[in-house]
């Protein structure tokens, strides 16, 4: 069968915090949820108590958290509790088990506590705390082996870029003016002053 219940309101009293046997931590405190609503245009509201109990270290976080007046949203399941009271009489009353916990409203309300540094609890709360230590612990192992991956990266492609460096080969230098000789000799004219005509054989 379907049991869950969502609930927001303002806590009547402050969590009252007991350990059992096991060592487990058992928060107990009282919710007041308000509904408003008109009756013949007559706006009425209509408040409902109820108890609520928080295990494990979710009470540990709520006892620390909140307090009386405090504003939260709380998702759980329905119970129906049965005692007998110092007379002997029977006794009934439901509350709720709290499986899921949001904390609203700002910081005078939550005793200091800042909501967006940590939003919600809920009955996984010792799972998402380790891994939130955990991903804390391996922030430094991550930044130690970002750094040494780029200095390795860094001198890799120091290396590569020295090997891929195009090959410069050098080119003995030519003196031209050596290897040209001049004829001090004047060049024959093509015309003869003399009267007498060359005649070539």
């Amino acid at each position: 069968m379907f049991n869950k219940v969502v609930l927001v309101g303002n806590l009547t009293r402050d969590i009252e915090l007991r350990y059992i046997q096991s060592g487990t931590a058992v928060g107990s405190a009282g919710m007041a949820v308000n509904r408003k609503f008109s009756v013949n245009g007559e706006k009425r509201d209509e408040t409902c108590f109820i108890d609520i109990t928080f295990f494990g270290r979710q009470a540990e976080i709520a006892n620390q958290y909140l307090n009386k007046g405090s504003k939260v949203l709380i998702e759980g399941r329905l119970k129906f509790d049965t005692w007998q009271d110092q007379n002997g009489q029977n006794r009934s009353k439901h509350s709720v088990v709290v499986e899921n916990m949001e904390m609203l409203g700002g910081q005078q309300n939550q005793g200091g506590f800042n909501r967006d540094s940590e939003p919600n609890y809920n009955s996984g709360y010792p799972n998402n705390r380790s891994n939130s230590y955990q991903r804390e612990d391996n922030g430094g192992y991550g930044r130690e082996f970002n750094q040494n991956n780029r200095y390795q990266q860094n001198s890799n492609y120091n290396q590569k870029q020295q090997v891929e460096e195009p090959y410069q080969e050098k080119v003995p230098e030519i003196d031209l003016d050596a290897d040209i000789k001049y004829d001090s000799k004047p060049s024959k004219s093509n015309f003869n002053d003399s009267s007498e005509d060359e005649i070539p054989f």
